[in-house]
């Protein structure tokens, strides 16, 4: 068990931001988390953060995904003192962390995110993992499933995963699989890639575009400049940054500010949806 006080990380606002889809909170402040074939059972009370493995486990593998070394409050101090709007939306959410995730798993996930919502998005993956992921157990006897590896899936047939509630998006991850397998595409050679020739390489994926290959560069790569646009964003941008966004001023961390625009764009509606 490791205890850490730490500044700007919520679990809560990381696991609902739309970056990650198989952390689930259990009760009040705890969750689990699945990441690859990694288990993890961790809970929050205001600062201090208990993460239930051992140190060498935490060190090696869970410091790194929180992406824990990096001062999000720098972040938030290069914000410009006259956007209100964006001050507003980091101080709601100044508690995201950009995850630090797996290429493939984020390669099958935000193909699965296009024209979906997050709890349809958790729901599929969750299929996928149940059906083709590897048995693993808790250190408390419990079963879970790995994420599935691309050798799993690239032997089905393209409308296999619509069993798995996947509909249309079926054929983009069975073909990004088959791709993985064949050498097509080479996972490692995109990881060591800079930000523009990586996202070259997975728009060349059947069925990624401009917004799921940001997502991947940002959530899976760490290439904080990655600036994904939904449909969220964009009524943003609409609205507050009508000459653009100003990259420029945040350059080196334009992912930061997405997260925090994002997440405040997504809360806002369920807040007005619960009021209406």
């Amino acid at each position: 068990m490791i205890r850490k006080t730490i500044e700007n990380f919520n679990l809560n606002q990381i696991s609902a931001s739309g970056q990650c889809f198989r952390m689930n909170r259990q009760s009040s402040g705890k969750y689990t988390l699945i990441a690859g074939a990694n288990y993890l059972e961790l809970e929050q009370h205001e600062k201090e953060c208990i993460f239930h493995c051992d140190e060498e486990e935490f060190e090696n593998f869970w410091k790194d995904y929180f992406d824990l070394e990096e001062n999000y409050p720098a972040y938030i101090k290069k914000i410009n003192p006259d956007d209100t709007y964006l001050i507003s939306a980091a101080d709601f959410g100044k508690g995201i962390r950009i995850l630090r995730q797996d290429l493939w798993e984020m390669i099958v996930s935000f193909l699965i995110s296009q024209q979906n919502n997050i709890v349809r998005i958790r729901r599929c993956i969750q299929n996928i993992c149940d059906r083709y992921g590897e048995e693993k157990i808790t250190s408390k006897g419990e079963v879970y499933y790995a994420f599935p590896k691309p050798e799993a899936l690239a032997d089905l047939e393209e409308d296999a995963l619509k069993a798995c509630n996947l509909g249309y998006r079926s054929k983009y991850v069975v073909r990004a699989a088959k791709s993985v397998v064949s050498g097509e595409t080479d996972l490692e050679y995109i990881r060591r890639l800079p930000y523009e020739r990586a996202k070259e390489e997975l728009l060349k994926l059947f069925g990624v575009g401009e917004k799921v290959a940001d997502c991947i560069c940002l959530f899976a790569l760490h290439h904080l400049q990655a600036f994904p646009v939904d449909t969220h964003i964009n009524q943003a941008l609409e609205m507050h940054y009508k000459k653009g966004f100003p990259k420029r001023r945040y350059e080196g961390c334009q992912g930061v500010m997405q997260q925090y625009i994002f997440y405040y764009e997504l809360n806002k509606e369920k807040q007005q949806s619960e009021k209406a």
